[in-house]
């Protein structure tokens, strides 16, 4: 049985997710609702999955969103 330490977070919660991207809560939420950065809803929390992030970064350094 693996024990809580190494576990990885794969979702992240919003304040996580915008630190992770270095933008403001309000930036993230704006990136969300245009749809340029999946959201994963659960009931009423929104998470961002690590994967898409790292998708976002690396098409906003090819595309200069």
């Amino acid at each position: 049985m693996a024990n809580e330490s190494s576990t990885i977070t794969r979702l992240l919660s919003v304040s996580d997710a915008a630190k992770y991207l270095a933008i403001c809560e309000r930036n993230l939420f704006e990136l969300t609702k245009t749809k340029k950065l999946p959201a994963v809803r659960i009931g009423r929390a929104v998470r961002y999955d690590l994967n898409d992030l790292d998708g976002f970064i690396t098409k906003a350094k090819n595309e200069g969103l």
